[in-house]
């Protein structure tokens, strides 16, 4: 049973940072390609950020581009979504998702619909 368990969200204030964890137990994580989204209330999901099993180039979106980073550990079978310059836009639960279909990210990235687990989500508030 793959599961997978967000964690660092919080309350910023604009310009503020974070960094969040996407831990797995039941799998290893550098076999699964993984994506983060985001969904603010009221609003579609977003795909912010992806990076493939075998080809690292990170995802990003455009709302996102230059301010959040994503990497691997695979020591510690995690992966991190450092977030930069919160904005009050970046305000809404944060996923992350793993799929093994697509071994990397398009420039697209990957919709949603492809991945096959998902984490319960971690909040995020910006605000001041």
């Amino acid at each position: 049973q793959v599961r997978l368990v967000e964690s660092g969200g919080g309350s910023v204030q604009p310009g503020g940072s974070l960094r969040l964890s996407c831990a797995a137990s039941g799998a290893t994580l550098e076999h699964f390609t993984i994506g983060w989204f985001r969904q603010a209330p009221g609003k579609e999901p977003e795909g912010v950020s992806c990076i493939g099993s075998s080809d690292h180039s990170p995802y990003y979106s455009d709302s996102v581009k230059g301010r959040f980073t994503i990497s691997r550990d695979n020591a510690q079978n995690a992966v991190y979504l450092q977030v930069n310059n919160l904005k009050p836009e970046d305000t809404g639960v944060y996923y992350c998702a793993a799929e093994t279909y697509y071994s990397r990210c398009s420039e697209d990235g990957i919709p949603a619909t492809f991945y096959d687990y998902w984490g319960q989500g971690t909040q995020v508030t910006v605000s001041s």
